[in-house]
């Protein structure tokens, strides 16, 4: 039994008397995996679909495969999963793990959720600006449409008691961790490949290396083309599944995994007994030069520092070298992505919603206000929003599309079927597939 699963009978009890819970779990506690299926059968449920969010592509397909097996039924069964441009799911599908974005175009398209009767935020620490809109429209469906629509909020580093009182009729729930010990080591600035090869002397386990990026994967998985003790294997979101794969599947052989960020949270590698951390995140930052929104590498929070070394005490006693000084001060945590991104594609979405202000919605952060009207003006001048803040039939159909409203404007202005038009769209593909986390 998950520890979290302990913790199932506060759950359902709340869920039953139709309030919404907060759960607070460390990494390796089950709450991602054990919960939802487990809520599959309640009363209340009468028979419809949870969905569960999670952040990243790569979490919610490899979390519908460990929950499906552990059913013994396939993928696409009663558990099933939709990311961008995939998805495996049927008339069966009962647990719907969906990464953000779609839930809250599915929520555009259908506020009611009519066959969904309870909505999981897992890692809601994260508060991408896709998670914040989608909480948002949620819990405005509660509120106003669906009293009977549950929601549940799941993380490891939430600070429960905020989004408890943002919630109102919130029962907060901790469950304790299995985790071992993980001792701490801090390297200073030394690099990856030096880092690596300290770790595979001075442990025996597989090997986890969290680094900003692509970019950044490429050149040591180069430097460490020598090493012939251990399998050098890259993981970002990117990355072809079959090579993903490569990082799940078992092997006589020790395995050195240089991951991005997505293996910080809600991935089980087996066999990891050391964490290589360098101290780097790759987040979106809006660019008013370009008006678009990129990537900037940052140093690490002290939260996500945590839930990386954490990785490290799954299985057993671990070890955790950090390449930067045991005294570095660090930020405690990220500020929410709607404090400091864009705004456009989130006022765009509140206006297909129906909430011209920006006070509207229920957002657990509110929007800063310049940034609100900044994009306010910019839908304007595109023509998706008229003078009152109210959307177009030009904005409408820019709302459907899944890119930055700059790019639906362009998309929008070419002739159907043309091969300007194809090339317009692979080039908004691939602008916007620039811009997300890796």
């Amino acid at each position: 039994m998950f520890p979290a699963e302990e913790k199932l009978g506060e759950i359902r009890r709340a869920l039953a008397s139709n309030q919404t819970v907060v759960l607070t779990a460390p990494p390796g506690s089950g709450k991602t995996t054990a919960i939802p299926p487990a809520l599959l059968d309640e009363p209340w449920l009468a028979g419809r679909k949870i969905v569960l969010l999670e952040p990243r592509r790569l979490a919610a397909r490899n979390c519908a495969q460990y929950i499906a097996a552990r059913r013994g039924e396939p993928v696409g069964g009663t558990v099933g999963y939709r990311v961008r441009l995939e998805s495996k799911v049927s008339r069966a599908t009962r647990l719907e793990i969906v990464t953000e974005g779609l839930l809250a175009q599915r929520l555009l398209a259908d506020p009611e959720l009519a066959d969904t009767g309870l909505v999981i935020f897992d890692e809601f620490h994260e508060r991408a600006l896709a998670c914040d809109l989608a909480f948002a429209l949620a819990l405005e469906v509660r509120r106003a449409l669906r009293p009977d629509l549950r929601l549940m909020v799941m993380s490891a580093t939430l600070d429960a008691d905020d989004v408890a009182r943002h919630l109102g009729d919130a029962v907060s729930v901790h469950a304790e961790g299995r985790m071992y010990p993980v001792e701490t080591r801090y390297l200073g600035e030394t690099s990856v490949a030096a880092a690596v090869s300290r770790a595979l002397k001075e442990t025996d386990g597989d090997i986890l290396c969290f680094l900003p990026g692509e970019g950044e994967i490429r050149r040591a998985q180069a430097a460490l083309e020598n090493v012939r003790d251990a399998d050098v294997l890259p993981l970002y979101g990117a990355l072809p599944k079959t090579e993903q794969d490569r990082v799940f599947a078992s092997s006589p052989r020790r395995k050195v995994v240089l991951s991005t960020s997505i293996a910080e949270t809600s991935l089980t590698l087996p066999g990891i007994t050391c964490v290589i951390d360098t101290g780097l995140m790759r987040v979106p930052r809006f660019s008013p030069a370009t008006g678009m929104t990129g990537l900037a590498t940052l140093p690490l929070t002290e939260d996500r520092a945590e839930q990386r070394r954490g990785r490290a005490g799954r299985v057993r006693p671990g070890v955790c070298y950090r390449l930067w000084g045991a005294g570095e001060k660090r930020p405690a945590r990220m500020n929410p992505e709607i404090l400091e991104a864009d705004l456009c594609g989130l006022v765009l979405a509140s206006a297909a919603w129906g909430a011209v202000r920006r006070t509207d919605l229920p957002w657990m952060t509110p929007p800063p206000a310049a940034a609100w009207d900044r994009s306010a003006e910019l839908l304007e001048r595109l023509g998706a929003l008229d003078s009152a803040g109210r959307l177009t039939s030009r904005g409408t159909r820019m709302a459907r599309l899944p890119v930055h409203p700059r790019l639906a404007n362009m998309l929008l202005d070419w002739e159907p079927g043309s091969a300007d038009l194809q090339n317009a769209a692979l080039l908004a593909a691939i602008v916007e597939e620039g811009g997300r986390t890796p």
